[in-house]
């Protein structure tokens, strides 16, 4: 049986957890496979998604326009409440009927894009800050072919890059990374995927 998008996100969030609460500070200004945010950034961006697909949820409208600054104070406790939030929201019964948002998108389609964001931007952050990440199979399952789907229209949109070469050997995140604009073997010092 096809898993929830609540049971997605609780599972997702469980591997982003450790990688967002070990952040250290210090790392806050380093660099990361998204060229235009440092950790700091995105860690906002990442809280700023979070937040607004809660409100998508409940069918509710969200302004991407803005990036408050979500990194101060207990911002690791924070993220993990935040993230319960998330995954409370897409827990609710009949949140997956209908559409949501100002794209009328179906509300399942709209949770694969949180759970895509929460995937990879840990996987960006982990990159980033030399933390391990491996996406549980279950949500890779899911978010590989739904981000594949909705690539070329998010390039149009800008928010993919131009899929980066992989070999047949890569595997299925390394696949699904790629689609997304990213080099998924960038490190701090190589060179950034989008």
């Amino acid at each position: 049986m096809t898993q929830t998008i609540g049971e997605l996100l609780e599972t997702a969030a469980d591997r982003a957890l450790p990688v967002v609460r070990g952040i250290d500070d210090a790392r806050l200004g380093d660099r990361t496979p998204c060229a235009e945010y440092d950790v700091r950034a995105l860690l906002n961006h990442l809280f700023l998604v979070v937040v607004n697909f809660q409100a998508l949820a409940a069918r509710e409208d969200v302004d991407f326009g803005g990036e408050p600054e979500f990194v101060t104070g207990d911002w690791r406790g924070r993220f993990g409440d935040e993230t319960a939030r998330l995954v409370e929201a897409w827990s609710a019964p009949g949140v997956e009927e209908g559409t949501t948002g100002r794209m009328e998108l179906p509300a399942r389609t709209v949770g694969l894009m949180v759970l895509g964001d929460l995937t990879v931007h840990a996987w960006d952050l982990a990159r980033a800050t030399g933390a391990d990440f491996v996406p549980e199979r279950s949500v890779l399952d899911e978010v590989g072919p739904g981000l594949a789907a909705m690539a070329p229209q998010a390039r149009e949109m800008k928010v993919f890059g131009e899929p980066f070469p992989v070999g047949e050997g890569a595997s299925a995140f390394e696949r699904l990374l790629a689609v997304t604009g990213r080099d998924p073997g960038w490190r701090p010092t190589g060179t950034t995927g989008g």
